[in-house]
């Protein structure tokens, strides 16, 4: 019996360190997986770094290229922006120069006079197809939108009070936008 207890006592003995032995193998592979996986996590965390900061340096960079394309685009409208209305103002410009070389040949004024009137016309005609307009400001109400006064003329009857008796410098305006106001005296 003495015998059968050592023995359990040894078999005991040798089962607790077996387990001491493994738990202490278990805490080893535990604290190894865990050193791997801060490891792994440290790499996976640098390496999605890397990638955000390639894309975002990639982004930037086309941002950029954008920005001067579109700067470029912008400098060349304002650059060639009247090349069109230009073009349409040519044909007028020839028009006068053929008038001018006719003036000096020319004894009939009133011939020389109503070509400049056409040319004149046709001058208006195409501003008016660009958008162009004449404000009317004669007889109108004084209205600060359209007009400039510059003079104010007293003693004028009751019905021309605040209206609009003589027009110095017409006004326009360019697609519903005043470009220039008219100068105007405004009866008192």
């Amino acid at each position: 019996m003495e015998k059968d207890i050592k023995n359990e006592n040894i078999n005991e003995e040798v089962n607790e360190t077996a387990a001491e032995n493994a738990a202490d193998t278990q805490e080893e592979v535990v604290e190894e997986k865990k050193e791997l996986t801060v490891e792994e996590k440290l790499a996976e965390a640098e390496a999605k770094l890397a990638d955000s900061n390639d894309k975002y340096l990639r982004l930037y960079a086309e941002f950029d290229n954008y920005r001067k394309q579109q700067m470029k685009a912008k400098a060349e409208l304002i650059k060639n922006g009247g090349e069109s209305v230009i073009k349409t103002i040519l044909p007028i410009i020839d028009d006068l120069e053929r008038a001018q070389q006719n003036m000096a040949k020319m004894e009939d004024v009133a011939a020389v006079k109503e070509g400049v009137e056409l040319i004149i016309d046709k001058f208006f005609k195409l501003l008016a197809q660009e958008g162009l307009k004449k404000i009317d400001a004669v007889g109108q109400p004084f209205d600060t939108d359209f007009h400039e006064a510059v003079a104010m003329v007293p003693g004028q009857p009751e019905e021309m009070k605040g209206k609009v008796i003589d027009c110095m410098k017409a006004g326009y305006t360019l697609n519903e936008k005043v470009i220039r106001y008219s100068q105007v005296a405004v009866a008192q």
